[in-house]
């Protein structure tokens, strides 16, 4: 069964892929794909420990994280022991210092005497921070770290998968999205990734196939679309990709990926000339 330690909802935009409009010179610089999104604050079940100071803190996150930063701090100063640590790292990411509260995550999840699954929380909320701040390194070693704790963690699988793609190792990345799907079948998320992966290694078959896939479950995937709209212009369908490419656009107007899709739309205006 699949667990969410974190919503991990930057997959899609932490791979190094462009993310403005471009001119399609080649096939790896080609139409605009997925955009850097915001951190996601934590935290999720399973909480590291209990008590009214911890579900305090960690509901100050949200709304007011440089207070929490200020509350944790003093609740450590006074023995606040691992719910002190665990809400201050969170917080430091909070605040934008998300390298720093992913090297107290980790410290944290080395000497906690929590559960094995709180631990692998602690370990994927260290190793997405890791990704927002281009370190995969430490998020492969974090998200590796956590798979022995909870091996049939989806997510975490999504995760590693992403670490892998931003070092350049996107046959690694593949595998790992494939074991993710093999837990969590009806994951559009990690078909749309494996998509992108499997195109920026010229498996454009592969790539259509999952991104068909996920909109055969979903038909108004914004991501699903955007990307089968940058497949249909590498394999020399314009029409197909300017229709995906509009629908993605009145899915949610508002979103960055509709922003994209209108960036590519402009791009397949400008003609032969600009490819």
């Amino acid at each position: 069964m699949s667990r969410r330690p974190i919503a991990f909802c930057a997959s899609l935009a932490l791979l190094g892929i462009v993310t403005t409009a471009v001119l399609w010179s080649s096939p790896d610089s080609g139409p605009s794909d997925f955009a850097l999104t915001e951190l996601p604050i934590p935290p999720f079940p399973p909480r590291i420990t209990e008590g009214s100071t911890y579900e305090t803190c960690l509901a100050t996150l949200a709304g007011d994280p440089i207070s929490a930063v200020t509350l944790s701090e003093t609740w450590e100063a006074d023995g606040g022991g691992e719910g002190a640590l665990h809400c201050h790292g969170l917080a430091l990411i909070a605040v934008g210092k998300p390298a720093d509260g992913a090297s107290e995550l980790e410290q944290l999840s080395q000497h906690s005497a929590a559960p094995p699954m709180a631990r692998a929380t602690v370990l994927a909320q260290a190793a997405q921070a890791r990704l927002m701040v281009a370190q995969p390194d430490m998020a492969v070693t974090d998200a590796s770290m956590a798979l022995k704790l909870s091996p049939a963690d989806t997510e975490l699988f999504i995760m590693l998968g992403t670490a892998e793609s931003m070092r350049g190792r996107l046959q690694q990345a593949v595998d790992d999205v494939s074991a993710a799907l093999r837990l969590e079948a009806g994951r559009t998320d990690a078909l749309v990734l494996r998509a992108v992966m499997r195109r920026k290694l010229n498996q454009l078959d592969l790539a259509q196939a999952d991104v068909s896939q996920a909109l055969t479950l979903d038909p108004d995937d914004a991501d699903a679309l955007l990307e089968r709209g940058i497949l249909r212009q590498r394999m020399g369908d314009p029409e197909g990709a300017r229709a995906d490419w509009e629908h993605a656009r009145v899915v949610d107007p508002t979103t960055i990926t509709a922003d994209l899709a209108e960036q590519n739309l402009s791009l397949l205006e400008a003609g032969p000339l600009r490819q």
